[in-house]
């Protein structure tokens, strides 16, 4: 056996003797109710896992953890752990607040309490992020911690606290305080594996503009049975403008916006797209290209929300005034605020009947694109061989994630990887949340074995 091989091998041994210990950090980060939202939970439970963090991670050898805080009001945890000197710097990044539980009666577990099921451990954050918080937990503990030989690189860390809120906080605090964030390499992790088990780097993300779309026809409702007819329907209005957002086949067709990009990466066949996102028998795909094709390298337009009346309450009226909240993602290739023209011009110019159309712009952030020919991504790619025997695969991921384009900025000589323990089975931002204790070992294995082994290729 090689030197090399001896020390994945020994690597592995300490990964896997870690399990526990990553079960336990989980278990008790799960249990912290982090919404970074103070009208649905209280601001001292994300306090409370910052200093989770700012304890775990001093324990697991980084020096000077510390809460700092950000332009939104929200606490980022930071730290750093020198290397030997003339090694290459690493950012290890993840985020601790949560998506809200939704439905907590849909949830087959309570929500914030990790619960071990049918192999995989349920709870609101198991996956996103803190799934993640556990795997660099792990990896810095395999590779020696404060009791051991040190790291082979220098390290920092950045956990952000209001990444699911999206009030750009971590991102605002780059330019002010770089230093905190420079590297050669930033590793991003969140997002995760193309499939259980599929070594997978996320080299994409769709950029994201939202608005909200306000239709008025009448100066009050007025009754259906009396006027309904020649009477303009607000709602009816509405209806017709959100229809042509997309053509007869599906296709988002926002006027002035490419359709037609071709995704070159890893295929994604329809079957197993239908699996992963639990299509009902009989219910079409839509869209002329690949599923790869209309996830990362088409426009999307999606409805998220409406206000009308609901049907239980509703009365017979002719609605006078509506609106729609209308979220657009867009691939690279594709400017944001471009995208947020046309969206708008889109709804304003197929409004029927001469109504009243109002857009109001709510956010938009740019598309991302990973540069992948440099030694931190042959690195990477060895390391998740190593760890998985697999040969790494490249994907799109829907998802927005501005800080990448900030960070891409900041530092446009860094490499900037995706990875996490996030494969579709992990159901993040719905109900029944869960991680696969695999995607933890191995990916802590991978991160461990690419910190040990990126000074070396460079």
């Amino acid at each position: 056996m090689t030197a090399e091989a001896t020390e994945t091998a020994a690597l592995r041994e300490k990964v896997r003797a870690l399990m526990p210990r990553a079960k336990q950090d989980l278990t008790e980060l799960v249990s912290m109710r982090s919404v970074a939202d103070p009208r649905q939970f209280p601001p001292e439970e994300c306090a409370k896992t910052a200093d989770f963090l700012v304890r775990a991670f001093t324990e697991a050898g980084l020096r000077d953890m510390r809460r700092v805080t950000t332009p939104d009001g929200t606490d980022a945890v930071v730290g750093h752990a020198p290397g030997p000197e003339g090694a290459p710097t690493v950012l290890l990044y993840c985020h601790y607040d949560v998506q809200p539980p939704l439905d907590d009666a849909a949830w087959e577990t309570p929500p914030f309490e990790l619960t071990e099921r049918d192999g995989r451990w349920y709870g609101r954050g198991s996956a996103d992020c803190k799934g993640n918080i556990a795997m660099h937990l792990t990896a810095l503990r395999a590779l020696g911690g404060p009791e051991g030989r040190g790291f082979p690189v220098h390290i920092k860390f950045v956990a952000e606290g209001s990444e699911e809120q999206g009030t750009g906080g971590l991102e605002q605090l780059v330019p002010l305080q770089p230093e905190l964030f420079s590297a050669d390499t930033l590793l991003i992790c969140d997002t995760g594996n193309f499939a259980l088990g599929l070594p997978t780097t996320t080299t994409s993300l769709r950029g994201l503009t939202n608005v909200v779309v306000t239709v008025s026809t009448l100066k009050g409702e007025m009754h259906s049975g009396m006027f309904g007819g020649p009477a303009p329907d607000a709602l009816a209005a509405l209806v017709r403008m959100l229809d042509g957002l997309r053509d007869e086949h599906g296709n988002t067709a926002v006027k002035g916006l490419a359709g037609d990009g071709v995704w070159e990466g890893v295929d994604y066949p329809p079957e197993q797209f239908r699996s992963d996102v639990g299509v009902l028998d009989g219910v079409s795909l839509v869209g002329t290209g690949s599923v790869a094709d209309e996830l990362w390298a088409r426009p999307a337009v999606t409805v998220l929300g409406i206000d009308c009346p609901p049907v239980v309450g509703s009365s017979a009226a002719v609605q006078a005034k509506v609106r729609a909240r209308v979220s657009l993602r867009v691939p690279p290739g594709i400017d944001a605020e471009a995208a947020l023209s046309a969206l708008t011009d889109h709804l304003t110019s197929t409004a029927p009947w001469g109504a009243r159309v109002e857009v109001e712009p709510e956010s938009a952030g740019q598309p991302f694109r990973a540069r992948t020919d440099g030694p931190a991504y042959r690195a990477l790619a060895a390391a998740l061989r190593e760890a998985y025997g697999k040969d790494m695969v490249q994907s799109g991921q829907g998802g927005s994630i501005p800080l990448c384009n900030v960070l891409a900025e900041q530092f446009p000589d860094a490499e900037i990887a995706l990875i996490g323990v996030e494969e579709p089975g992990c159901l993040i931002h719905a109900p029944n949340e869960s991680v696969a204790p695999s995607e933890i070992e191995n990916m802590a294995l991978a991160e461990a074995l690419f910190l040990s082994s990126y000074a070396s290729a460079r």
